[in-house]
């Protein structure tokens, strides 16, 4: 089967393509060689972090990759101990990658285990400056994004959580949905039963993998997601996602794993 185009999610300033690589642990050459591959091979999404300490090697893959930047979707984000230092720390993420802008900046967690609109209104300046396409959030409550949208007027666009089958929740995707802002997934295969006999099922049924099963639910559900990898098989087998689709039944059956789960 052809791979259909990648998907893209509308976010308030850039669009996301659904699938991209996950950078977390990847380190030196790893970083960069995985970077290189992912866009060598059709990826146009990196996740990268400030806190991973290798978007140096990200920013030297995507430039050996020959990929022009503006075909390329970056995400970086800003450590909780660095609330107060926004600036300066996105600077430095820029010096790194080698690029001019972000096109998505993250508050990795919430400092001190808080909202910190005054973090939220920095970012809005600095999106409003040029320096970053779209801003959101990670591992944020939707109170803490409640807290926010109270402050400074603007909910985030996304809001980076650990999502897979079993961490599905019909009511945070709605709580997200009614305040405008996007899912997108880390850790899907990590926190995902490969074994799981739904899985195991659908994934015969289609000629596929579990794993593959699990990255094509979060499309299917419109949710971003990053898988890791540094292998090139790994990263071409993810990829590989767009050449089939789940059924609504199929879709349905994986989401009952979470309810049952919960």
């Amino acid at each position: 089967m052809t791979a259909a185009p990648m998907p893209t999610l509308a976010l308030r300033g850039a669009d996301i393509p659904l699938l991209g690589l996950g950078t977390w642990l990847s380190e030196g050459d790893d970083a960069a060689h995985a970077t290189a591959t992912a866009l060598e091979l059709g990826y146009r999404h990196i996740d990268t972090a400030t806190g991973y300490g290798n978007e140096a090697q990200v920013g030297r893959g995507l430039a050996e990759s020959g990929v022009p930047r503006d075909e390329v979707f970056l995400t970086t984000k800003l450590p909780p101990d660095r609330a107060g230092r926004e600036r300066e720390t996105l600077e430095e993420s820029l010096t790194g990658l080698g690029t001019d802008h972000v096109d998505l900046w993250l508050v990795h967690w919430p400092p001190n285990k808080q909202a910190t609109p005054a973090t939220w209104s920095t970012f809005i300046e600095l999106r409003d400056e040029g320096l970053v396409r779209a801003i959101g959030v990670s591992n944020y409550s939707v109170a803490q994004i409640d807290e926010l949208v109270a402050a400074t007027g603007e909910a985030p666009a996304i809001n980076q959580i650990p999502w897979s089958p079993t961490d599905y929740d019909a009511q945070l995707v709605a709580d997200l949905a009614a305040r405008g802002v996007e899912l997108e997934g880390y850790s899907p295969l990590k926190r995902t039963d490969l074994t799981h006999p739904t899985l195991v099922a659908v994934a015969a049924t289609h000629g596929v993998s579990p794993a593959q099963v699990v990255l094509r639910w979060h499309l299917d559900h419109h949710v971003a997601v990053i898988p890791k990898s540094v292998h090139r098989d790994r990263i071409a087998a993810n990829l590989d996602v767009l050449r089939f689709a789940l059924t609504p039944d199929e879709v349905a059956r994986i989401d009952e794993i979470g309810v049952r789960a919960g």
